[in-house]
């Protein structure tokens, strides 16, 4: 099992994307060739450590297919999203397959797996230093790689030393007006109808309270919880409640513009439904102070979720 990088690393700067991908590949080679030569039932503990670090895959497999892929997809590749991504997720079930047999202590039943999981990890590495990666790097643009860098801190890295510091440490950014009347906002851009249209769409209640305690916005959706109308914009917050609960909005409002608290939530019985209601401090890049989000949930269905359900059946 080679575990060398491939020749062209070697002119990449330590902070581009590919070079850290390599390093990754470099950290789980190593682990998997380790694995391959534990044996597992004289010394379980060793091989069970050493999986656990390798099915951190999963974070590098996540960051390629939300960092890598989409800018390959803007430049006329596909196949990556495609394929890749399946075998990706293949990969991910017999991660899951082995982890099921090592912590049910089945370990006569998991040389197969195990070896199998091994080989197609391994696989994947090979078909990204032949395949993907150097193509990446012939059709990417200079300015792919540095915007990719922006978001790949908000997924992190496999392997500790393969980190590189955050482009940006700034979390929030000012919404500008972009091209053609889109709004340009931290991440995307959207037309004020699209905005508009999703704001409208979310499944529960959203109103917006200014840093002045003045309600700016609520959507307006079928099936909300709380009623609102047209009347209640620019009305003062405190005159939007009963009066019995004044006066714990008016503890809120005053924890969140003192900076002590950013989040408040309660869940009440009303008309025999469970309502789950939140509220949560806005603040901008300078963690000024700038209002309050109050959301509303029916999560009467929600709670009665159990195991899992992976298909899609229209029926229920």
């Amino acid at each position: 099992m080679q575990t060398s990088s491939p020749d062209y690393v070697q002119a990449l700067s330590d902070d581009h994307p590919v070079r850290v991908y390599i390093e990754e590949n470099s950290y789980l080679k190593k682990l998997l060739v380790q694995l391959a030569q534990v044996d597992i039932i004289k010394d379980y503990q060793l091989a069970y450590n050493l999986f656990n670090q390798i099915a951190t895959v999963d974070i590098r497999y996540t960051r390629k297919e939300n960092q890598l892929f989409p800018y390959l997809e803007k430049r006329g590749w596909f196949g990556p999203s495609q394929g890749m991504w399946s075998f990706q997720d293949e990969n991910r079930k017999l991660i899951k397959n082995v982890r099921a047999k090592l912590e049910s202590a089945r370990l006569d039943e998991l040389k197969p797996d195990l070896e199998l999981m091994i080989s197609e990890l391994m696989r994947m590495t090979q078909v990204e230093e032949m395949r993907l990666f150097p193509n990446a790097l012939r059709m990417l643009l200079p300015e792919d790689w540095e915007a990719m860098k922006l978001g790949e801190v908000e997924i992190g890295w496999m392997h500790k030393k393969a980190k590189v510091e955050a482009v940006s440490n700034t979390p929030f950014s000012e919404a500008v007006v972009g091209p053609e009347g889109f709004l340009k906002m931290n991440e995307g851009l959207m037309t004020l109808e699209q905005i508009n249209l999703m704001l409208q769409f979310i499944p529960f209640d959203l109103t917006y309270v200014d840093e002045n305690d003045k309600v700016l916005f609520y959507n307006r959706g079928e099936d909300r919880v709380f009623p609102r109308s047209a009347g209640v914009i620019g009305r003062e917050v405190r005159f939007c409640h009963p009066p019995k609960s004044v006066s714990m909005v008016l503890e809120i409002l005053e924890e969140f513009r003192a900076g002590r608290k950013s989040v408040a939530e309660f869940w009440i019985n009303f008309r025999g439904k469970l309502i789950h209601i939140r509220y949560f401090a806005v603040r901008d890049h300078e963690q000024k102070y700038k209002g309050v989000i109050e959301v509303s949930q029916d999560v009467t269905d929600i709670k009665k979720l159990e195991g899992e359900k992976r298909l899609l059946d229209w029926n229920h």
